[in-house]
């Protein structure tokens, strides 16, 4: 009698010949055997507690390996909660494949339980979503959106598998498992578009390198750090572009921000997109006659928001070394340039360091303060937007076992994935986690104002006072603190940093801020005219 396999036993092979070591995931019906199937073949399996944060982590851990992170959800609330890890993927332009079990084929449009036409939910904000058609098929349709997933613009994908199809038979000599999917394609830029670029910005007065999240997904730090040390000229990077040359090297502007930007007449944007955090490359945050040159693997990229002089289409790290192939062997911005030393008058020297740490940061507030004053010195080590904290942290801690991960947190943010510590406790993914806590979102009330106003006319942002946060990590075997001045923080910290194998939370009281009214600078552009 032949040997068969489970639909579940066949997702599990296909997985671990596509060279796939983790996935995040939450059980239930149907897809509790391809969990038990995953552990079988190897692959690590990481329980969850939310389908929203388990999707939060898969997406960050496809940008720190270049390959999809993998998740796995029940149907129907399964799917519809991961959607949220789906979209940011595919804002971000990171690899990511769901697979979401679903209802029995035969059972379609009959009310199954907890049925969805997941393929169709998921389509708009996928590369490729699809169903297998039967067993047979499923390592070709996970081959397909691994390679649909890497392949050109980076972003998520869909698979389905239905009960039946998990739970049936196929025989040995019917299955076919594709090896796994080759590296997506490098290509060089337009060669008279690289010349004409080069001489563009030797001729600047004030040239500038912007470094995107996605100079540091395509591995670009060598060509970029040559770059730089070759060329003398500034560099300003990105939140998530932060690491690929030192936040400490000389020519780094990160503290003359503003400066840098207002008074750069030639822009050269490696892996980075003119979207809300570079002001849309408009003025009065942009010169008026600025020139931008714009490297990206995405031709719709180009051109959009404001007028790109050149764009270089192609593979970051082949463009940025055709570049420097076009420049004059005697070129060196000059460190004398009014420009630079203006720059540099500019420039704090209060920096903190960080090294080997992988900071991960949550909360409006939170977030852009945080990224402002952390140093990082190496690619790939800062993860941040809103809701997301726990999941980019286990990703992180996960890809990054022998850092120390950091996660700085709103307590709004907090709450979004707070049981997510017990998460990390059971998969033994020690995460230090400092909660920066005012009582609300942006800003809350103290004690004795909370108790003084009535409940329904408490204002919108307030959260309960002093909520003790740090009693979850108590509460599933990690640390807490609950500290009020500096000394105990500074206590604290100390404390966190001798602790190797505990989940550390740090929860830090401070001023709630009131009742002031809600500004927000990073928000500010000029709008255009109608």
């Amino acid at each position: 009698m032949s040997k068969s396999y489970s639909g579940a036993e066949v997702v599990a092979k296909a997985l671990k010949e596509q060279g796939v070591d983790v996935v995040f995931g939450i059980v239930g019906i149907p897809v509790v055997e391809v969990a038990e199937a995953i552990i079988a073949e190897g692959i690590k399996f990481i329980g969850f507690r939310n389908e929203q944060s388990l999707s939060y982590a898969a997406g960050a851990y496809g940008f720190l390996t270049g390959r999809p992170g993998v998740c796995l959800v029940v149907s129907g609330p399964g799917v519809v909660h991961a959607m949220a890890g789906i979209v940011n993927a595919q804002a971000n332009c990171w690899p990511l494949l769901l697979i979401g079990g679903s209802s029995d084929t035969y059972q379609k449009g009959m009310g199954a339980f907890q049925e969805l036409d997941q393929v169709a939910f998921c389509q708009p904000h996928t590369k490729y979503s699809a169903r297998p058609s039967s067993i047979s098929q499923i390592p070709n349709a996970i081959d397909k959106a691994i390679k649909t997933s890497i392949y050109g613009r980076p972003g998520p994908v869909y698979v389905d598998l239905p009960a039946n199809f998990i739970q049936g038979k196929l025989p040995q000599e019917s299955l076919n498992i594709p090896k796994r999917a080759a590296d997506f394609p490098k290509s060089l830029a337009d060669t008279t578009s690289v010349k004409e670029a080069a001489e563009l910005i030797q001729n600047a007065k004030s040239p500038l390198v912007i470094i995107g999240k996605g100079a540091s997904y395509a591995r670009a730090e060598k060509e970029i750090r040559e770059f730089i040390e070759r060329t003398g000229i500034p560099f300003l990077p990105t939140p998530m572009g932060k690491g690929v040359v030192s936040d400490t090297h000389p020519l780094c502007v990160s503290a003359a921000r503003s400066k840098a930007i207002a008074d750069a007449d030639v822009v050269l944007l490696l892996g980075a997109r003119l979207n809300w955090i570079l002001h849309f490359g408009l003025p009065p945050k942009f010169n008026d006659d600025v020139k931008f040159i714009q490297v990206d693997i995405y031709p719709e990229e180009h051109f959009n928001n404001s007028q790109i002089r050149i764009a270089l289409l192609g593979h970051l790290p082949l463009i940025v070394s055709q570049l420097l192939s076009c420049f004059s062997s005697s070129f060196k911005y000059p460190l004398t340039s009014n420009y630079l030393q203006s720059l540099k008058q500019k420039i704090e020297a209060n920096r903190l360091p960080s090294k080997d740490v992988v900071f991960v940061s949550e909360g409006a507030n939170t977030m852009d303060i945080a990224r402002s004053i952390f140093d990082v010195h190496e690619p790939r080590c800062t993860l941040a937007t809103m809701g997301v904290g726990l999941g980019f942290a286990i990703a992180a801690k996960v890809y990054y076992p022998n850092k120390r991960v950091v996660g700085i947190v709103g307590d709004s943010a907090f709450g979004f994935s707070a049981m997510e510590i017990e998460t990390a406790v059971r998969a033994n993914l020690p995460l230090t986690i400092i909660i920066i806590n005012n009582n609300g979102i942006y800003h809350g009330l103290d004690s004795k104002d909370y108790n003084n106003t009535l409940l329904n006319n408490l204002p919108s942002t307030a959260l309960l006072p002093d909520v003790r946060y740090d009693l979850i990590a108590d509460a599933t075997g990690g640390k807490g603190y609950f500290v009020r001045t500096p000394k105990e923080l500074g206590d604290a910290l100390d404390d966190a940093l001798r602790e190797e194998n505990k989940c550390v939370v740090i929860n830090v009281m401070i001023q709630p801020g009131g009742r002031k009214k809600l500004e927000f600078a990073w928000m500010e552009t000029t709008k255009p005219k109608l």
